[in-house]
């Protein structure tokens, strides 16, 4: 009887069975999960255009920056940029791989 041929692939041995390590699908899902999460931080944001009301009053203006750096929209900026270098170095990373 013959046996059909399986079509192999990049990630397919000569039996069909997968080939991809373990370290990198543990990488690959890794990277997805930061993926979505980058894309989730980025949109939580606030746009720059929400303090033009706030830049005409002078007052608020001033108050807003004294508190910049302990306000949300400043922790999120911080956490985009770092979860952005992670990112980019972990698929960097699965790139050598």
């Amino acid at each position: 009887m013959l046996r059909p041929k399986i079509a192999q692939t990049a990630l397919t041995g000569p039996k069909g069975r997968c080939i991809v390590s373990i370290p990198q699908l543990v990488l690959s899902i890794i990277d997805v999960a930061a993926a979505i999460f980058l894309i989730a931080v980025v949109l939580l944001q606030s746009g720059k255009s929400a303090g033009l009301s706030g830049a005409i009053a002078g007052v608020a203006d001033t108050f807003m920056a004294k508190n910049k750096a302990k306000s949300w929209d400043a922790k999120l900026a911080k956490l985009t940029k770092w979860v952005a270098i992670g990112f980019v170095v972990l698929t960097f990373v699965m790139c050598l791989l």
